[in-house]
C-alpha cells in the first residue's frame, strides 16, 4: 500500500523515532498506527539487546527538588556518546524522568524504571529512545532525600552532582556550597560517627599493614646502610638486578643485600611492638576522617576551616543530615 508523507510525519510525531524509521514501519505494519508503534518500540528493544554490553559513560545527571525544598531526587541517564547527551530529545527525556521521579517519589531505582509516563514506564520510555538514537540508553543511579531543606549541586558538564539534606533551612550560600563540596570531594559518610563499619575496618587493618611495613622497612635500610649498601638500590628485586647490571651493585653485594632484606624482614617481623603498631594505626584512622569524612573535610571555599566549623559560623543550630552523590566520570 502507499505510504503518504503526511502518515510517516504523523507517526513520527507520536514516536519522535526517524522519518524512514516511520516509513518502514508503517509498510510492514500495512499503514496501522498502533501496530508501526510497536514495531518501532520492539526495534529500541533490539538496538538495546545487541548494544547491552556497550558503556554508558556518557549522559546527564539531573538534582530536582520540589518548590518547599523538602523533597529532592538525584538520578543520571546515561547514553554512549556525548553527542547524544547534548540532543534536546535526550536533555528533554532526562528531565521528564527526573519530573516524574520527583512527582512520584518512587523507593527505589527499579520503582522508578516501572513508574507510568503517560502510557509507557520509564524503562520503555528509555528503550523507545535508544531505538531513536541506535546507541545504549541507561538509569544507572536514582536517589532521593526528604529533610527539612536540601540543597543541590549539579557540575557545568551535567556528569557529578549532589543532594544534601539539612536539619533546617539554610542560605543559598550556605547549601549549594556544603553540595559543590560533595560533589568536589566526595566524602564517605557526613561524619566519622556514621561512616560505615565496614569502610572503618578496611582503613584499620590497611593502616596497621602500612604501620608493620614501613617498621620493617625501617630496620632493614638500617642494617643495609650499616653493610655499606645504598637502600635506594635493592628496594626491589628489579632495582638489584638493573643496578647490578649497570656496575652500581657488585654481584655479592647484590646477594648480601638479598640476605640482609630476607634476615632483617623477618626478625623485625617477629618483634614488632604492637601498642606502637596500634597508636599509629589510629592516628592515620583519624587522617582518614578528617579527608574523607563531610563535617571534618577542609572547605573548598574558605581555607583553613572544616566543613563543620563554616556551617556553624553561618547558622550555629545548622547540620548536614545526609546526601547522595553521583558521577559519570568513575
Amino acid at each position: 500500500m502507499e505510504i503518504k508523507a503526511a502518515d510517516v510525519a504523523k507517526l513520527r510525531k507520536l514516536t519522535g523515532a526517524g522519518m524512514m524509521d516511520c516509513k518502514k514501519a508503517l509498510v510492514e505494519a500495512n499503514g496501522d498506527y498502533e501496530k508501526a508503534q510497536e514495531i518501532i518500540r520492539e526495534k529500541g528493544k533490539l538496538i538495546a539487546a545487541k548494544r547491552a554490553d556497550r558503556e554508558t559513560s556518557e549522559g546527564a545527571v539531573i538534582a530536582v527538588t520540589n518548590e518547599q525544598r523538602n523533597r529532592a531526587i538525584l538520578m543520571c541517564l546515561g547514553c554512549e556518546t556525548d553527542f547524544v547527551a547534548n540532543t534536546d530529545e535526550f536533555k528533554a527525556l532526562s528531565k521528564t524522568i527526573a519530573e516524574a521521579a520527583l512527582a512520584a517519589f518512587p523507593a527505589d531505582l527499579e520503582a522508578l524504571k516501572a513508574l507510568k509516563i503517560g502510557e509507557f514506564t520509564v524503562e520503555e520510555c528509555i528503550t523507545q529512545q535508544a531505538g531513536k538514537t541506535g546507541e545504549k540508553h541507561s538509569l544507572p543511579f536514582y536517589a532521593k532525600l526528604e529533610a527539612p531543606y536540601i540543597a543541590t549541586y549539579i557540575h557545568t558538564n551535567h556528569k557529578v552532582g549532589a543532594i544534601v539534606a539539612f536539619n533546617k533551612a539554610v542560605s543559598e550560600e550556605v547549601g549549594k556550597g556544603v553540595a559543590m563540596q560533595v560533589t568536589a570531594m566526595n566524602p564517605v559518610s557526613v561524619s566519622k560517627d556514621d561512616c560505615p563499619q565496614s569502610i572503618i575496618d578496611n582503613e584499620l587493618q590497611v593502616a596497621i599493614e602500612k604501620t608493620k611495613d614501613e617498621l620493617i622497612r625501617k630496620a632493614v635500610d638500617a642494617a643495609l646502610t650499616k653493610a655499606g649498601i645504598n637502600p635506594a638500590h635493592v628496594d626491589s628485586e628489579d632495582h638489584i638486578e638493573s643496578n647490578t647490571a649497570k656496575g652500581w651493585l657488585t654481584p655479592e653485594q647484590a646477594q648480601q643485600a638479598r640476605e640482609i632484606i630476607k634476615s632483617e624482614s623477618e626478625k623485625k617481623a617477629a618483634n614488632l611492638p604492637q601498642q606502637m603498631i596500634d597508636n599509629i594505626a589510629k592516628g592515620r584512622l583519624q587522617k582518614f576522617f578528617k579527608e574523607q569524612t563531610l563535617e571534618e573535610q577542609e572547605y573548598v571555599m574558605v581555607n583553613k576551616i572544616s566543613v563543620k566549623d563554616y556551617i556553624k559560623s553561618q547558622d550555629a543550630e545548622a547540620k548536614v543530615l545526609s546526601f547522595f552523590r553521583f558521577t559519570l566520570n568513575d
